[in-house]
C-alpha cells in the first residue's frame, strides 16, 4: 500500500507511525533531514520499515491479548458449524463478529440447552475481537463469582472490578448452571451494575429469564439484573439439537452396535 502513496502522504504516514511509537522528533524531522541530504526517495524505504514495525507490534499485541483472554483455543469462527444454525441466528452472529457492539457497550446474551454451540459462538466472536486488538476475558460463571467473593472478603472488591473493567468484552459462561447463594448473587449483581452502559458483557446460560430467581434469589435483584443486561443487548437463541448428542448418534450409526460392544469389551 505504501508504494502507492504520494510524497506528501508518505511524509504524513511516517509522522503518524512515529507518533504511535512515541518518536515525535523522528516523525517531525525525518522528511526535512532526508530531503536536505538529497535522499528524499529514501523516505519510502523508511516508511516500509516503520510499517513492518507496526505490524510486528500488532502481532505481539494479539499474542498477549489472546493469552490474557483465556479463550478456548479451538472455539474459533472457522471451527464454528454455521450450517447447523438457523438463518436468523447466523445473520446475528455475522453482524456481531464485526465488533461494533463493543463500541456501543452492547451485551450479548446466548440461551440454549447444553451442547447447542452457544459458548463456541461467543468464544468465536471473542477470538475475532482479539484479532482486531480488543481485550477479552473468558471465564466460567462459578470461577468469576469465586474470585469476586475472595476479593470482597479481602476488602479488595473495587480493585477487582477495576481490573475486569480493563476488558472490552467480558464473557461469562454458564450463568445459572449452579444455584448461587446470597453473597454470590450480590457480587454478581455488583459486576453487572458496574459494567452497565459502559462495557460489554457476554453471557451464556441454559436458564431462561423466568427462572433467574434461582440465580439472584431476590425477585427485585433478579428484575434489576435482567433489566440492565437486556437494555442494550442482542439476544441469541440456540434452539438447535445438541452437537454432542448428534455427534454420538453419528458415531453409533457409523460403527454399529456390534462395533460398540467390541469397543467396550476390548482390553484396556
Amino acid at each position: 500500500m505504501s508504494t502507492q502513496l504520494s510524497p506528501n502522504e508518505v511524509t504524513e504516514r511516517i509522522g503518524q507511525l512515529c507518533s504511535e511509537f512515541k518518536l515525535p522528533t523522528v516523525g517531525a524531522e525525518a522528511a526535512p533531514w532526508f530531503t536536505r541530504a538529497g535522499h528524499p526517495d529514501a523516505l519510502q524505504t523508511l516508511l516500509e520499515v516503520l510499517e513492518q514495525e507496526a505490524e510486528d507490534r500488532r502481532q505481539r499485541r494479539i499474542i498477549r491479548l489472546r493469552r490474557a483472554s483465556r479463550l478456548p483455543v479451538g472455539k474459533t469462527w472457522d471451527t464454528l458449524e454455521h450450517d447447523r444454525l438457523p438463518i436468523k441466528l447466523r445473520q446475528q452472529l455475522d453482524n456481531l463478529v464485526q465488533g461494533d457492539f463493543v463500541d456501543q457497550s452492547v451485551n450479548i446474551l446466548a440461551f440454549g440447552l447444553p451442547g447447542t454451540g452457544k459458548t463456541h459462538a461467543l468464544c468465536a466472536i471473542g477470538h475475532r475481537l482479539v484479532e482486531a486488538g480488543r481485550s477479552v476475558l473468558f471465564t466460567p460463571a462459578y470461577r468469576l463469582v469465586q474470585d469476586l467473593l475472595a476479593a470482597k472478603r479481602d476488602l479488595d472488591l473495587p480493585r477487582a472490578l477495576r481490573k475486569l473493567d480493563n476488558f472490552d468484552f467480558l464473557l461469562i459462561d454458564d450463568l445459572g448452571y449452579l444455584t448461587q447463594g446470597t453473597q454470590e448473587s450480590e457480587v454478581l449483581f455488583t459486576l453487572i451494575a458496574e459494567r452497565y452502559e459502559r462495557r460489554s458483557l457476554g453471557v451464556t446460560s441454559n436458564v431462561v429469564f423466568s427462572d433467574w430467581e434461582k440465580v439472584f434469589h431476590n425477585p427485585m435483584a433478579t428484575a434489576a439484573a435482567i433489566d440492565r443486561l437486556v437494555h442494550h443487548s442482542v439476544i441469541l437463541e440456540f434452539d438447535v439439537p445438541s452437537y454432542r448428542t448428534g455427534a454420538a448418534q453419528l458415531r453409533l450409526r457409523d460403527t454399529g452396535p456390534g462395533q460398540q460392544i467390541q469397543e467396550v469389551n476390548r482390553p484396556k
